[in-house]
């Protein structure tokens, strides 16, 4: 028997339109596209991951936080003994505690964005295969995760600044301080524009990875951590010159310390290789995040 149905009972079937779309996904977006208001509507989830790391790296410890401050002190405090009083390296009349502190805390943080964010698609791989939001989030979270970080040292680094200049110590804190947030933008994207195009290359490759780790401790003898750049022979200075880190390190020591190498040209160039490392990455990023999934 047949069941007639009313044109009142009939279902309804609602067919969305182009205004009510809320996100559209495109399929090949340009190599050097950022969606930075999409990355915007994402940054609650940006501030749950940093949240997240901060909580997670220290969860279980007796000292929590305190680390951030307690690993860099006593990586100083080993450089102090071993480069200052036994191998008797120069740190130019300034007191070897600050010298140092001062170069680790910047290296630390170059050192952490690059290698954390170069394996991001290794290690994110579960959750990049189950759900979308813009892959540029993960490397964004780290450097964010990595400047708090830096920030606790800053003030450690402040509280000893005081202490010495109250002892009488030879520092002279001047104008050129102020470029701090400036320098560390710089570190900030001079880490993420590599690790961002490492982390591209060691999707398929993962060689470069291992030869990056390796790289990254030739480079820091590259940077001048442990010596100062006046010390440094003139037949070499160009070359230690090339590392863009090298200016950056100077130029904080100038500002705060008042003896150190400060230099516009030199600053600009680091400057330039910062935005030459950006494009590069986010131009590698972009093309491998596509296909990333297929090849991990």
């Amino acid at each position: 028997m047949a069941i007639e149905t009313s044109e009142a009972e009939k279902p309804v079937i609602h067919t969305p339109k182009e205004e009510d779309w809320t996100m559209e996904i495109k399929s090949n977006p340009g190599l050097l596209d950022i969606n930075l208001k999409e990355l915007w509507r994402y940054r609650d989830l940006i501030t749950l991951i940093v949240r997240r790391d901060f909580v997670s790296a220290y969860k279980q410890t007796i000292l929590g936080p305190v680390w951030h401050l307690a690993e860099p002190m006593v990586t100083t405090l080993t450089y102090a003994f071993i480069f200052g009083a036994i191998a008797n390296i120069s740190t130019d009349g300034l007191p070897r505690i600050l010298f140092y502190l001062s170069g680790i805390m910047l290296w630390t943080y170059f050192s952490n964005c690059l290698l954390n964010t170069s394996g991001t698609f290794n290690a994110n791989a579960g959750i990049f295969g189950k759900v979308y939001f813009p892959r540029l989030v993960m490397p964004i979270t780290t450097t964010i995760s990595g400047m708090i970080a830096w920030g606790l040292q800053f003030m450690l680094f402040i509280v000893l600044v005081l202490f010495y200049l109250y002892k009488g110590e030879n520092i002279h804190i001047n104008i050129y301080a102020l470029l701090t947030p400036l320098l560390l933008l710089m570190i900030a994207g001079t880490g993420l524009g590599l690790g961002m195009l490492f982390s591209s290359v060691s999707n398929k490759y993962r060689d470069f990875r291992k030869l990056l780790n390796v790289s990254m401790r030739l480079l820091m003898f590259a940077t001048p951590i442990i010596y100062p750049l006046s010390k440094v022979p003139d037949k070499y200075k160009s070359i230690i010159l090339l590392n863009p880190m090298t200016p950056i390190v100077e130029s904080f020591r100038y500002g705060w310390l008042g003896i150190g190498n400060f230099s516009w040209s030199n600053l600009g160039y680091s400057f330039i290789i910062m935005l030459l490392a950006l494009v590069a990455g986010i131009l590698a990023f972009n093309r491998v995040e596509k296909i990333a999934m297929d090849t991990i």
